[in-house]
């Protein structure tokens, strides 16, 4: 099963404003705590979504690898940066991970990069 990675950022986005409505304290508290989390410390906002990125893989979590690719490519990441992140993802995780890095983690690379000129 081939997915989409535009589409499944969209069902994020469109099912994260649902989820603010239905339960605002949550939402406002995880999305402030991803703030903190991601925000440019001893390591860099780039350097952080691509730990998320990697993490995304090691869960298997669709929304997380495509939330975090493009927020990488956001934060400054090139192609070459988040192709490396997929293998160490995938060396730490083995097989399953391979999985997630040779498809939909490739797609998102693929589908955002033109996003951002990269």
């Amino acid at each position: 099963m081939a997915a989409n990675p535009r589409e499944i950022l969209n069902d994020l986005k469109k099912g994260s404003v649902k989820m603010a409505k239905a339960h605002p304290e949550c939402s406002k508290a995880f999305n402030e705590l991803g703030k903190s989390a991601l925000q440019k410390g001893a390591l860099d906002t780039k350097t952080k979504e691509l730990i998320a990125a990697a993490l995304g893989v090691a869960a298997r979590c669709d929304y997380c690898i495509v939330h975090h690719v493009y927020e990488s490519f956001k934060a400054g990441a090139t192609r070459q940066e988040l192709l490396e992140t997929a293998c160490v993802a995938t060396f730490m995780g083995g097989g399953p991970n391979l999985t997630y890095s040779s498809t939909l983690f490739i797609d998102a690379i693929d589908e955002f990069a033109k996003d951002f000129d990269r």
